[in-house]
Formats: structure tokens, sequence, C-alpha cells
């Protein structure tokens, strides 16, 4: 006998009902204290997924309130430089479904909030992200569906804002050691990588 769980019912025998107030505190826009929690926050992984192939979940930073609501069914995000993969732009424009997970420092609230995307080059948008005397390549616009709260035990049980627990960076091998060793580059020493690296972000953060 598997003991996967492969349905809805399957589920539900090893998991209780969602309270009324799980399930009540959802939104259908942003108010004025989700509005807040994205005014603070400097961090949020964005969760996409093709028609075909495997979701991909991606972190967009920048200061505080680099995500802008622009109205209660609306906001606004900008693409600065990364990869180039355009991982989560592809999936967008072949989808354009989203879930996004706001994160504060400090603060164990999270804020989830899901629903459709569009990317824009329109300049009136990529002006209001003006940063450093550069805009965005491209702004994405999240129609909003689903806001709302989320459950603070991840953070919690991880303890992820304890300074006592941060984990020193040399207790890894360098980013240089990693890609060497991953992509089989023998003959490049890892210190030139982390130094391409290095100049890379401070030349090419936005």
């Amino acid at each position: 006998m598997s003991n996967d769980l492969t349905s809805q019912a399957d589920l539900r025998v090893h998991y209780l009902p969602a309270s009324d107030g799980a399930l009540g505190k959802q939104l259908d826009h942003i108010d004025p204290h989700c509005a807040s929690l994205i005014a603070l926050s400097p961090l949020v992984c964005i969760g996409t997924a093709a028609k075909e192939g495997l979701p991909d979940v991606s972190p967009r930073g920048g200061e505080p309130g680099f995500v802008k609501v622009a109205d209660p069914k609306t906001l606004l995000i900008p693409d600065w430089p990364g990869n180039n993969r355009l991982d989560s732009l592809s999936n967008i424009v072949e989808t354009g479904g989203i879930g996004l997970l706001f994160f504060i420092p400090g603060v164990n609230d999270m804020l989830r909030v899901n629903g459709v995307a569009h990317l824009s080059v329109a300049p009136e948008l990529r002006e209001q992200f003006v940063f450093r005397g550069k805009n965005p390549r491209s702004v994405m616009r999240i129609d909003v569906q689903e806001a709302y709260l989320h459950c603070t035990k991840a953070l919690v049980r991880a303890d992820l804002w304890n300074a006592d627990k941060h984990i020193n960076r040399k207790s890894l091998p360098s980013t240089g050691e990693m890609y060497r060793d991953q992509m089989k580059l023998d003959g490049v020493p890892p210190a030139a990588i982390d130094d391409a690296l290095q100049k890379n972000e401070k030349s090419d953060l936005y």
C-alpha cells in the first residue's frame, strides 16, 4: 500500500480542516495593514509556473517599499538586472499566475499575495522606480486576487532573525568554489570567480 497522499480526501485523513480564522483572514485586495507590511518589506519571493515544466521561486529585493501599492487591487514591482535567465518573467508571459511572499527583517509576520501578473515597459511605470539615475528593465503589474497574513510558525521554528544563530559564511565553500565544482571549471581559480561576482554586484546592481 502506498504512503503517498494523492487526493484531497487523502490529505484530510491526516490533516484537520482549516479553521474559520485561517479561511476568513483572506482578502481580495490590499488593505491598509497589508500596505503597511509591503511598505516595510525589502524582500519578496515570487512564485510562478509555466504551462509545462517545473514551477519557479525567485527573490526580489530593494529598499523597503520598493514594491508599490498602486491601488488596493494593483501592485507594481520593478525588475532590476539579474542573470537574464528570465525564469519568472518567461512564466509570467506564458501563464500570468503569480504568488508573492513578503518578508520584513526582525518581524515574523509575513504577507502572501496571489494574483495575475503582467509585464510592462511603459515609460510612465518605469519612471516611478528611478533609482541611482536608472530605470528598471520592466515593471510587473500584479492584479491582486488574494491577500492574507501568513502563519508565523515557519519563521518561529527557524528563529531566522536571531543574530546568535546566523551562520558564519566561512562555514561554507566560497561561491566561486561552488561554481567551479558545479560547472567543472577546473582551470579557473575560485578567487577569480568570487572577484568577478563581487564586481558585478557593485556595477550592475541597478
